[in-house]
Protein backbone atom coordinates (compact mmCIF):
# COMPACT_ATOMS: atom_id res chain seq x y z
CA UNK A 1 0.00 0.00 0.00
CA UNK A 2 1.03 3.16 -0.83
CA UNK A 3 2.39 5.60 2.13
CA UNK A 4 2.62 9.03 2.60
CA UNK A 5 5.82 10.83 3.99
CA UNK A 6 6.57 13.98 5.41
CA UNK A 7 10.32 14.55 4.99
CA UNK A 8 12.27 17.41 6.78
CA UNK A 9 15.62 18.96 5.67
CA UNK A 10 15.16 17.38 2.13
CA UNK A 11 16.59 20.04 -0.12
CA UNK A 12 19.99 18.23 -0.02
CA UNK A 13 22.24 15.36 1.81
CA UNK A 14 20.18 12.05 3.42
CA UNK A 15 16.45 14.08 3.34
CA UNK A 16 17.08 14.59 -0.54
CA UNK A 17 18.06 11.02 -0.98
CA UNK A 18 15.12 9.73 1.03
CA UNK A 19 12.70 11.77 -0.27
CA UNK A 20 13.68 10.26 -3.70
CA UNK A 21 13.75 6.83 -2.30
CA UNK A 22 10.61 6.92 -1.28
CA UNK A 23 9.09 8.36 -4.58
CA UNK A 24 11.10 5.60 -6.49
CA UNK A 25 8.98 2.82 -3.90
CA UNK A 26 5.66 4.31 -5.12
CA UNK A 27 5.24 6.32 -2.04
CA UNK A 28 3.73 10.15 -2.14
CA UNK A 29 6.04 12.71 -0.68
CA UNK A 30 5.91 16.13 1.21
CA UNK A 31 9.61 17.44 0.72
CA UNK A 32 10.14 20.18 3.81
CA UNK A 33 13.27 22.49 3.07
CA UNK A 34 14.08 26.01 4.52
CA UNK A 35 14.13 26.57 0.89
CA UNK A 36 11.54 24.76 -0.93
CA UNK A 37 13.37 25.64 -4.54
CA UNK A 38 16.21 23.06 -3.84
CA UNK A 39 13.44 20.54 -4.91
CA UNK A 40 12.33 22.09 -8.02
CA UNK A 41 14.03 19.21 -10.53
CA UNK A 42 12.03 16.62 -8.00
CA UNK A 43 8.80 18.27 -8.18
CA UNK A 44 8.96 18.41 -12.40
CA UNK A 45 9.87 15.10 -12.56
CA UNK A 46 7.28 13.40 -10.00
CA UNK A 47 4.42 16.11 -10.39
CA UNK A 48 1.55 14.72 -8.28
CA UNK A 49 3.45 12.35 -6.19
CA UNK A 50 5.02 15.08 -4.47
CA UNK A 51 4.37 18.32 -2.49
CA UNK A 52 7.10 20.77 -1.38
CA UNK A 53 7.07 22.88 1.54
CA UNK A 54 9.33 25.47 2.81
CA UNK A 55 9.74 24.71 6.53
CA UNK A 56 12.55 25.73 9.41
CA UNK A 57 11.90 23.07 12.44
CA UNK A 58 12.63 25.35 14.95
CA UNK A 59 9.31 26.97 14.13
CA UNK A 60 6.05 25.16 15.80
CA UNK A 61 3.50 26.59 13.66
CA UNK A 62 5.47 26.06 10.28
CA UNK A 63 5.52 22.68 11.03
CA UNK A 64 1.97 22.54 11.75
CA UNK A 65 1.73 23.73 8.25
CA UNK A 66 3.90 21.60 6.65
CA UNK A 67 1.87 18.67 8.32
CA UNK A 68 -1.43 20.54 7.23
CA UNK A 69 0.20 20.25 3.12
CA UNK A 70 0.05 16.27 3.43
CA UNK A 71 -3.37 16.37 4.92
CA UNK A 72 -4.93 18.63 2.33
CA UNK A 73 -2.93 17.01 -0.57
CA UNK A 74 -2.92 13.10 0.39
CA UNK A 75 -5.60 12.84 2.99
CA UNK A 76 -3.42 11.12 5.65
CA UNK A 77 0.13 11.04 6.93
CA UNK A 78 1.89 7.35 7.39
CA UNK A 79 5.65 8.30 8.27
CA UNK A 80 7.07 11.65 9.21
CA UNK A 81 11.41 11.05 8.96
CA UNK A 82 12.58 14.44 11.13
CA UNK A 83 16.01 14.58 9.50
CA UNK A 84 16.74 18.13 9.24
CA UNK A 85 20.06 18.59 11.46
CA UNK A 86 23.99 19.87 11.63
CA UNK A 87 26.92 20.40 13.84
CA UNK A 88 29.59 22.17 14.66
CA UNK A 89 32.75 21.44 15.92
CA UNK A 90 34.49 24.02 18.54
CA UNK A 91 35.61 23.08 22.37
CA UNK A 92 32.53 23.94 24.08
CA UNK A 93 34.26 26.78 26.25
CA UNK A 94 34.80 28.61 22.91
CA UNK A 95 31.36 27.81 21.27
CA UNK A 96 29.44 30.50 20.16
CA UNK A 97 26.36 30.45 22.51
CA UNK A 98 23.89 31.80 20.09
CA UNK A 99 25.27 28.87 17.41
CA UNK A 100 25.16 26.18 20.49
CA UNK A 101 21.78 26.96 21.22
CA UNK A 102 21.00 26.62 17.38
CA UNK A 103 22.13 23.86 17.12
CA UNK A 104 20.13 22.16 19.96
CA UNK A 105 17.10 24.06 18.55
CA UNK A 106 17.21 22.17 14.99
CA UNK A 107 18.80 18.91 16.00
CA UNK A 108 16.53 18.55 19.13
CA UNK A 109 13.59 20.91 19.30
CA UNK A 110 12.94 21.18 15.83
CA UNK A 111 12.62 16.64 15.93
CA UNK A 112 10.15 18.01 18.99
CA UNK A 113 8.09 20.50 16.80
CA UNK A 114 7.38 18.46 13.80
CA UNK A 115 6.54 15.13 15.99
CA UNK A 116 4.02 17.45 17.83
CA UNK A 117 2.28 18.19 14.90
CA UNK A 118 2.18 14.92 13.58
CA UNK A 119 1.45 13.16 16.95
CA UNK A 120 -2.58 13.96 16.69
CA UNK A 121 -2.83 12.60 13.10
CA UNK A 122 -0.89 9.44 13.67
CA UNK A 123 -3.25 8.98 16.93
CA UNK A 124 -6.54 9.23 14.96
CA UNK A 125 -5.41 7.25 12.37
CA UNK A 126 -4.55 4.66 14.83
CA UNK A 127 -1.15 3.79 12.59
CA UNK A 128 2.10 5.49 11.42
CA UNK A 129 5.81 5.12 11.88
CA UNK A 130 8.24 8.70 13.34
CA UNK A 131 11.44 8.03 12.42
CA UNK A 132 14.53 10.11 13.88
CA UNK A 133 17.57 10.68 11.93
CA UNK A 134 19.83 10.33 15.05
CA UNK A 135 23.55 9.42 14.67
CA UNK A 136 25.72 7.20 16.75
CA UNK A 137 26.69 10.45 18.16
CA UNK A 138 23.52 10.22 20.19
CA UNK A 139 25.76 7.17 22.06
CA UNK A 140 29.13 8.44 21.97
CA UNK A 141 31.46 11.62 23.18
CA UNK A 142 33.04 12.77 20.37
CA UNK A 143 35.54 16.37 21.54
CA UNK A 144 34.05 19.27 19.79
CA UNK A 145 30.73 18.17 19.57
CA UNK A 146 29.19 19.38 22.87
CA UNK A 147 26.14 20.83 21.64
CA UNK A 148 25.18 18.57 18.37
CA UNK A 149 25.59 15.35 20.34
CA UNK A 150 23.75 16.17 23.28
CA UNK A 151 20.75 17.02 21.16
CA UNK A 152 21.59 13.87 19.77
CA UNK A 153 21.38 11.74 23.15
CA UNK A 154 18.18 13.54 23.59
CA UNK A 155 16.58 12.88 20.44
CA UNK A 156 17.83 8.80 22.36
CA UNK A 157 15.84 9.82 25.32
CA UNK A 158 12.92 11.18 23.80
CA UNK A 159 12.34 8.02 21.45
CA UNK A 160 12.60 5.81 24.27
CA UNK A 161 9.87 7.65 26.03
CA UNK A 162 7.50 8.17 22.83
CA UNK A 163 7.73 4.58 21.90
CA UNK A 164 6.33 3.06 25.00
CA UNK A 165 3.73 6.28 24.84
CA UNK A 166 2.34 5.33 21.82
CA UNK A 167 3.09 1.84 20.55
CA UNK A 168 -0.31 0.84 21.92
CA UNK A 169 -2.27 3.15 19.02
CA UNK A 170 -0.08 1.49 16.34
CA UNK A 171 1.99 3.90 15.92
CA UNK A 172 6.20 2.84 15.53
CA UNK A 173 9.06 5.28 16.88
CA UNK A 174 12.04 4.48 15.62
CA UNK A 175 15.95 6.69 16.02
CA UNK A 176 18.27 5.94 12.90
CA UNK A 177 21.68 5.89 14.59
CA UNK A 178 24.35 6.08 11.42
CA UNK A 179 28.10 7.01 11.34
CA UNK A 180 29.50 8.82 9.01
CA UNK A 181 27.96 9.80 5.87
CA UNK A 182 28.82 11.09 2.43
CA UNK A 183 26.46 14.01 3.01
CA UNK A 184 28.38 17.10 3.51
CA UNK A 185 27.92 16.92 7.02
CA UNK A 186 31.60 17.26 7.84
CA UNK A 187 32.44 20.03 5.86
CA UNK A 188 29.82 21.92 7.87
CA UNK A 189 30.98 20.80 10.89
CA UNK A 190 34.38 22.39 10.26
CA UNK A 191 33.06 25.45 8.71
CA UNK A 192 32.99 27.86 11.64
CA UNK A 193 36.21 26.95 13.58
CA UNK A 194 37.63 29.72 16.06
CA UNK A 195 41.19 29.87 16.96
CA UNK A 196 41.22 27.10 19.46
CA UNK A 197 43.14 27.41 22.39
CA UNK A 198 46.01 25.53 22.91
CA UNK A 199 45.22 23.53 25.62
CA UNK A 200 42.20 21.75 23.37
CA UNK A 201 44.81 20.67 20.49
CA UNK A 202 45.14 16.99 22.33
CA UNK A 203 41.29 16.68 22.90
CA UNK A 204 39.18 18.80 19.99
CA UNK A 205 42.50 19.70 17.83
CA UNK A 206 42.69 15.72 17.09
CA UNK A 207 39.39 15.10 16.31
CA UNK A 208 39.46 17.76 13.90
CA UNK A 209 42.29 16.67 12.48
CA UNK A 210 40.63 13.21 12.11
CA UNK A 211 38.00 14.47 10.72
CA UNK A 212 39.59 16.71 7.42
CA UNK A 213 40.97 13.05 6.46
CA UNK A 214 37.98 11.64 6.90
CA UNK A 215 35.76 14.21 4.95
CA UNK A 216 35.07 12.50 1.46
CA UNK A 217 35.90 8.88 2.06
CA UNK A 218 33.39 8.21 4.82
CA UNK A 219 32.28 4.67 5.04
CA UNK A 220 28.32 5.35 5.00
CA UNK A 221 26.49 5.63 1.04
CA UNK A 222 23.27 7.81 2.20
CA UNK A 223 21.36 6.09 -1.20
CA UNK A 224 22.09 3.14 0.75
CA UNK A 225 20.83 4.49 4.25
CA UNK A 226 17.65 6.38 2.63
CA UNK A 227 16.74 2.46 0.88
CA UNK A 228 17.44 1.20 4.62
CA UNK A 229 14.66 4.28 5.87
CA UNK A 230 12.10 3.04 2.78
CA UNK A 231 12.58 -0.38 3.62
CA UNK A 232 12.17 0.19 7.64
CA UNK A 233 8.65 2.54 7.15
CA UNK A 234 6.76 -0.44 5.32
CA UNK A 235 7.71 -3.19 7.88
CA UNK A 236 5.62 -4.83 10.52
CA UNK A 237 8.37 -4.33 13.88
CA UNK A 238 11.08 -1.97 13.27
CA UNK A 239 13.75 -1.47 16.39
CA UNK A 240 13.45 1.62 18.09
CA UNK A 241 17.08 2.15 17.85
CA UNK A 242 18.91 1.15 15.09
CA UNK A 243 22.89 1.48 14.30
CA UNK A 244 23.46 2.24 10.23
CA UNK A 245 27.05 1.82 9.09
CA UNK A 246 30.17 -0.21 10.21
CA UNK A 247 32.18 2.77 11.94
CA UNK A 248 28.70 3.87 13.98
CA UNK A 249 29.03 -0.10 14.89
CA UNK A 250 32.59 -0.17 15.88
CA UNK A 251 32.57 3.04 18.34
CA UNK A 252 28.95 2.17 19.96
CA UNK A 253 30.14 -1.22 20.90
CA UNK A 254 33.48 0.24 21.99
CA UNK A 255 31.65 2.55 24.02
CA UNK A 256 29.20 0.43 25.65
CA UNK A 257 31.99 -1.69 26.44
CA UNK A 258 33.37 0.68 28.39
CA UNK A 259 30.36 2.15 29.90
CA UNK A 260 29.54 -1.92 31.05
CA UNK A 261 33.38 -2.34 32.46
CA UNK A 262 32.79 1.17 34.44
CA UNK A 263 29.35 -0.02 36.17
CA UNK A 264 30.91 -3.28 36.92
CA UNK A 265 33.56 -1.66 38.76
CA UNK A 266 31.71 0.44 40.13
CA UNK A 267 29.30 -1.88 41.35
CA UNK A 268 29.71 -1.60 44.97
CA UNK A 269 29.76 1.73 44.98
CA UNK A 270 26.27 1.78 43.22
CA UNK A 271 24.86 -0.52 45.57
CA UNK A 272 25.77 1.10 48.79
CA UNK A 273 23.37 3.82 48.85
CA UNK A 274 20.22 2.07 49.61
CA UNK A 275 18.81 1.89 52.73
CA UNK A 276 19.50 -1.72 53.39
CA UNK A 277 22.87 -1.25 52.30
CA UNK A 278 25.51 -1.40 54.86
CA UNK A 279 26.50 1.84 57.02
CA UNK A 280 30.05 1.94 55.87
CA UNK A 281 30.83 2.78 52.25
CA UNK A 282 33.03 0.64 50.13
CA UNK A 283 36.76 0.64 49.02
CA UNK A 284 36.59 3.17 45.82
CA UNK A 285 38.19 1.29 43.16
CA UNK A 286 41.77 2.41 42.84
CA UNK A 287 42.43 5.04 40.24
Amino acid sequence: MSKVWLVTGSGRGLGRDIVKAALGAGDRVVAAARDPRQLAELLEQHGEQIRTVALDVIDPVAAQAAVKVALDAFGRLDVLVNNAGFGHMVPFEQADMEDFRSQIDTNFYGVVNVTRAALPILRKQKSGHIIHISSVGGRVGTPGLSAYQAAKWAVGGFTEVLSKEVSHLGIKVTALEPGGMRTGWGAEARREIPNMLADYEPSVGATLQRLRQYVGHEAGDPAKVAAVVVRLAHHDSPPVHLLLGGDALHFAEQTESARAAADLRWRAVSLSTDYSAPADLPEFPAS
